[in-house]
């Protein structure tokens, strides 16, 4: 037993095998702290891709909103334009039965038929929220009326209306037909 104790023992290392221990030690760390510089590099260069790749998606999606947003303008200007075309169109034709009506009335001519269709032009106009534009005794508004000829009044102030020739129309805050007046100057 004893020389089982003995071959158990390990010897001492020479200076030499301390020194070669010593040295793949320091050669490892070496290449560990190469290695751990490469990856720190990398991981910088693989943050900078990542921030810039985040900047131009965020640009992107800021482009894309942008887009959207002028494309739902775009759409509901066309389609007001487009509505407020065929409005300016059926006013043309529910005045052109006025005008029938007034003109058939003078010849003591039976209009009832007429003037249940004006009825059913004045309900569309109003479910539609469209309105005539009040025009007789206002001041003359450029945005709302558009001056056909000028009378001098001396009793009434400048610019008040004084004669509507024909009629204007507005649907919301849109002028669908300007009133097309008469107005005093002093």
């Amino acid at each position: 037993m004893s020389e089982d104790k003995e071959s158990n023992v390990e010897e001492p290392l020479t200076t030499e095998q301390q020194q070669n221990i010593i040295d793949r030690a320091t050669d490892e760390m070496g290449k560990s702290t190469e290695m751990m510089k490469k990856l720190s590099d990398e991981i910088k260069k693989l943050e900078a891709e990542n921030s810039d790749l985040k900047d131009k998606w965020q640009r992107a999606l800021a482009d894309y909103q942008n887009l959207e947003r002028r494309t739902q303008v775009e759409v509901s200007q066309r389609v007001s334009s487009k509505t407020n075309d065929l409005l300016l169109n059926f006013i043309n034709i529910y005045e052109d039965f006025i005008r029938a009506v007034n003109v058939l009335s003078k010849d003591n001519i039976d209009t009832n038929g007429l003037q249940a269709i004006i009825k059913n032009m004045e309900s569309l106009l109003h479910e539609n929220n469209i309105k005539p534009i009040d025009a007789v005794g206002e001041i003359f508004d450029p945005q709302i009326h558009e001056a056909v000829s000028m009378i001098v009044d001396e009793t009434l102030d400048e610019g008040t209306i004084t004669q509507e020739v024909s009629k204007g129309y507005i649907s919301g805050k849109a002028i669908l037909k300007p009133s097309k007046v008469i107005v005093s100057k002093k």
